[in-house]
């Protein structure tokens, strides 16, 4: 059994709605999280520049120890997880759009995803979409402005609303029934879609599902912590902490860290 903390990592403070589902399934794990703000957000960025800061990441864990790291990214997943997995000796998690519950869910043959460009423009997206949409009407929209406005504590703010209008427009002439988050900053917007999508659309992220997965792979490998004392969860930024502590409701250690 070991002690050593679960790493996470995304590309700000998105991440943290998968630490929060973690925290809750796993509560006596040490993490460590670190928010890239910085170079947030990675959805525009390219595949070369998207795995140079997964892997700049992955070593920064690696040398705090971390036995198994989270990639708490959509877009790190769909870039870059397959080279760290060939590359380093520690389980990965990654992070997917939950495409295949809505799929198979679907009543109106129609949903829609709303993710990064990285996200939608990669191949393991485009291989899992073709896996579970036939029959299917799906319309995909780029978050474009999203994760910025995040960053900078702009949530619950008139420019989201009118942002979130605008992409949920199409979606709703497709009659969808299903809206899937494909980007860990878009839970926090969950409240704002309720506002704006008929009460029938269910709204599906990854958060659960990755805990789940977590716990499944940490019990595999025999790296469950078996301590029931109270863990450290420690949260690094390159970018602006105060964002970070608000989003955590200033309940966990959060540092300014230049990597």
């Amino acid at each position: 059994m070991s002690i050593q903390p679960i790493g996470i990592f995304d590309s700000g403070i998105g991440g943290t709605s998968i630490f929060k589902e973690i925290h809750t399934l796993l509560p006596y794990e040490n993490t460590i999280y670190l928010a890239d703000s910085k170079n947030a957000p990675y959805g525009g960025k390219s595949k070369d520049d998207i795995l140079a800061l997964s892997i700049k990441n992955t070593e920064l864990l690696l040398e705090k120890n971390c036995k198994l790291i989270v990639v708490a990214c959509n877009t790190a997943t769909t870039n870059a997880i397959d080279v760290l997995r060939n590359t380093y000796d520690v389980p990965f998690i990654g992070i997917e759009p939950a495409i295949k519950p809505a799929a198979l869910n679907t009543k109106t043959k129609a949903i829609g995803i709303l993710a990064t460009k990285g996200t939608l423009s990669s191949d393991l997206f485009h291989q899992t979409t073709d896996l579970y949409s036939n029959g299917i009407k799906v319309i995909e929209q780029v978050g474009e402005g999203i994760v910025p406005l995040v960053e900078a504590g702009k949530v619950s703010t008139t420019e989201m609303k009118e942002l979130l209008q605008i992409y949920m427009e199409p979606m709703l002439k497709a009659d969808i029934d299903y809206l899937v988050l494909g980007c860990t900053h878009y839970p926090y917007l969950i409240p704002i879609l309720v506002e704006l999508l008929p009460k029938h659309v269910k709204i599906i992220d990854s958060g659960l599902a990755v805990a789940k997965q977590t716990k499944l792979v940490l019990e595999k490998h025999h790296l469950v912590n078996s301590r029931t004392t109270h863990p450290e969860n420690i949260f690094f930024s390159n970018g602006n902490v105060t964002v970070l502590n608000r989003i955590l409701n200033e309940k966990f250690k959060v540092s300014y860290l230049d990597f």
